[in-house]
């Protein structure tokens, strides 16, 4: 334990959404810095975990939360700001744009807490996942009354519009609906491909329940996939697969309980469901839902027949690595496309598209170096770059792989079976692209950032807003 007086927040740091201040200025209240990068889900978990406690707590600790970039984009405060705002985070951001905090603090992982004492003194380091969060919170404030309201650093300056969408992730198309996972809202809605809302799949509010379309509830859901008469939910605040029926609207839980866990392979226990952690990708086919595990690194099957979670590729270390099943490793998978036996894989993380063959469990890398290896070059495989994908979808009639290049704000294509990555060419950059999907001759794109949806006609090469509307 340091009884020492932390040393100040370096001033040259940016505060993205609230009115500067210091440590010294907070003095006779706890103060939880939390160092995170926005784009890591389980940066996102330890977040979530800290609001929850104040939920429960409120007015008890102030947190600042110091974003610090992995990639380049993240460096534009307006990016970070976005990404953390896609996690519900409200608290207020400082941006460690040159990593000087992190390198002050003797900071080693994401995500690490600094607890501060209402004196001002270090009183314990929570670095990864590890440790009892709650006992450690608590015992920061023992003793202590609750803070005054304007004792505390105010936030939320700028806050995000009020709009029908509220930082879209998933969508799915056929013939004549659009799919949209929103997810700042909570919610699923299915449209016309002219943008009316012609119905609602969930409450709106951030909750787990099933049941009819008008009293179940999402929590942040994220990739979408539709199969016949049913479209499946990576409901990636529950940590679990939902599943709509589209004829009635009924929603249920095929998989996962509420909290990220390791799942196990073998039949789901319908009355417990087992865990999930952080599904934030769908694809089906065959009869069974492809899922991309950003929480663990792997890719699992649900067999929807037998209702068996099966482990198909990843050794849960974060890294590209390919080889047969458990010797491959991904590195934060948040995209799947699935066609006959393979499997595209979008490694968000690892700035990567990867294929999985799912006769034999081979996984193969197409595009991508490495976790810091990203840019945004075309060109041939051996050379081309991406940065911090988020989505992917696959053209019905042609070997052509389209790609949300979210940290580039580029819409981009990798033709299969030995092409090469391109920039398909837009009239402006995209806003945090997120999820993609295919249908009526068009690349619908989930635009996460701008609380919006963009068609792209293949053909003619137009891109439009899609105004979602009652």
């Amino acid at each position: 334990m340091n009884a020492a007086t932390l040393q100040e927040l370096p001033r040259e740091l940016p505060w993205l959404n609230a009115q500067a201040a210091s440590l010294h200025e907070l003095r006779g209240r706890p103060v939880v810095l939390a160092f995170v990068n926005a784009a890591s889900v389980w940066c996102a978990q330890r977040l979530a975990e800290l609001a929850q406690w104040q939920g429960r707590n409120p007015g008890r600790i102030q947190v600042l939360v110091v974003q610090v970039p992995r990639f380049d984009s993240e460096r534009v405060p307006q990016r970070s700001l976005k990404l953390l705002r896609r996690l519900g985070v409200a608290s207020p951001v400082l941006l460690d744009a040159d990593w000087a905090a992190w390198q002050r603090y003797g900071i080693e992982a994401w995500p690490t807490l600094l607890l501060v004492d209402a004196d001002g003194a270090e009183r314990e380091r929570i670095v990864g996942l590890g440790g009892d969060l709650d006992r450690s919170l608590f015992a920061l404030i023992e003793g202590l009354p609750p803070p005054l309201e304007e004792d505390l650093v105010s936030a939320e300056t700028l806050p995000e519009p009020r709009l029908s969408l509220r930082f879209p992730a998933g969508i799915a198309a056929s013939g004549d609906r659009l799919y949209i996972a929103d997810s700042g809202h909570h919610r699923i809605l299915e449209c016309s491909h002219a943008g009316r809302i012609l119905r609602q799949f969930g409450l709106g509010t951030a909750d787990f329940m099933d049941g009819p379309a008008d009293q179940a509830a999402f929590n942040r859901p994220q990739g979408l996939a539709l199969e016949r008469e049913h479209l499946y939910v990576a409901d990636a605040g529950n940590h679990a697969l939902r599943r709509i029926q589209l004829g009635t609207g009924q929603v249920d839980t095929l998989c996962g309980n509420g909290r990220p866990g390791d799942p196990a392979e073998g039949p789901v226990n319908p009355a417990a469901r087992g865990p999930l952690h952080h599904p934030l990708a769908l694809a089906a086919a065959a009869n069974q839902v492809h899922i991309a595990s950003a929480g663990d690194n792997r890719i699992w099957s649900y067999d929807l027949g037998r209702g068996e979670l099966r482990l198909r590729a990843g050794s849960g270390r974060l890294e590209l690595r390919d080889g047969n099943a458990m010797m491959a490793a991904f590195a934060q998978p948040a995209g799947l496309a699935a066609v006959q036996q393979v499997l595209y894989v979008c490694d968000a993380l690892g700035s990567a598209v990867r294929s999985l063959q799912l006769r034999n469990d081979l996984v193969q890398t197409l595009v991508g170096q490495g976790p810091w290896e990203f840019g945004d070059t075309d060109g041939p495989r051996s050379s081309a770059r991406l940065q911090h994908p988020l989505g992917i979808a696959l053209s019905a009639d042609a070997p052509l792989l389209w790609i949300a290049d979210s940290g580039n704000g580029m819409l981009r294509t990798l033709r299969l079976g030995g092409g090469e990555l391109s920039t398909v060419e837009l009239p402006r950059r995209l806003h945090g692209p997120t999820g993609l999907a295919i249908a009526g001759g068009a690349v619908w794109i989930a635009e996460t950032d701008a609380h919006g949806v963009l068609r792209y006609d293949i053909v003619t090469g137009s891109l439009e807003d899609v105004s979602i509307d009652e």
